[in-house]
């Protein structure tokens, strides 16, 4: 698995459409409008609570949304409405489309009785029913892929936290996925194990896999993306090309994530 991902440009890979999540009185999402393109990388930034991480669960439907729709690679995922009726689809359905879905969570859930190998096979075998022989030579890719090749038989407890984060990214996109979503995969890593998460997702990018990627790492947003979106309690409140996002008329909060970190830079330019 070392060449592109091959996403045709024009297809929407994600449509969210006046989607809303509450839990009790608490309006987590309000009438989120969201489209992805294939191939396209969307980074998701804004403070604590804003609802990032509860757009992608709801994506995954490992949420289920209060109201609006949601399509995956053209496809309705979980709770709809058509024609002013609220639809429900099985599990079964939901699990199909699902399957075109990668996601690596902040915390890296790997099984720890099982080797990474065979955390990362364990998906396509399940699921996908595949044979062993026919999967473990592209489990062993994806290892070289991640920079673990030699860890194969490795437990995740004699993993650092960023291997052990690599090896769950390798585990995702064992799936074939054609999206991949990205939930601050680096902060729970210690600060000197960041960069070498980043670079396997700066590869993939690069590669063209669709992307959606909350994150705090804002110098990684800019760098990546191709779009940035900013949210705040619940909404999306600005999103653009991330070098000619912060204008005078940009959103305040925008200005206050962004700004800081392009003057940061700007600094160490100075000073080189």
């Amino acid at each position: 698995m070392t060449g592109s991902f091959s996403n045709n440009a024009t297809a929407t890979a994600v449509e969210v459409a006046d989607m809303s999540k509450s839990y009790g009185i608490f309006q987590a999402l309000d009438r989120v409008n969201l489209k992805v393109l294939a191939g396209e990388k969307v980074a998701i930034i804004g403070s604590s609570g804003s609802g990032k991480t509860t757009l992608l669960r709801c994506i995954a439907n490992l949420e289920r949304p209060t109201s609006g729709n949601i399509k995956v690679n053209g496809q309705f995922i979980g709770d709809h409405t058509i024609e002013g009726r609220r639809v429900s689809m099985s599990d079964r359905d939901i699990a199909k489309v699902r399957t075109g879905i990668g996601m690596v969570f902040q915390r890296f859930n790997l099984f720890p009785h099982l080797t990474a190998l065979q955390n990362i096979m364990l998906g396509p075998l399940k699921v996908l029913r595949q044979d062993k022989k026919d999967i473990e030579p592209f489990a062993r890719q994806l290892l070289q892929k991640v920079g673990l090749p030699e860890k194969a038989d490795a437990y995740p407890d004699h993993l650092s936290g960023g291997q052990q984060q690599r090896v769950a990214i390798a585990r995702s996109l064992a799936m074939r996925p054609k999206l991949m979503l990205f939930d601050e995969a680096t902060s729970a890593l210690d600060p000197e194990l960041v960069g070498e998460v980043l670079t396997v997702m700066r590869q993939l990018a690069d590669e063209g896999m669709t992307m959606l990627i909350v994150t705090h790492e804002m110098s990684f947003a800019e760098e990546v993306a191709d779009r940035i979106v900013v949210m705040d309690r619940g909404v999306i409140v600005d999103e653009g090309n991330p070098a000619t996002i912060i204008t005078p008329n940009c959103h305040p909060r925008t200005r206050a994530l962004l700004r800081p970190n392009r003057e940061r830079r700007a600094r160490l330019e100075a000073l080189k």
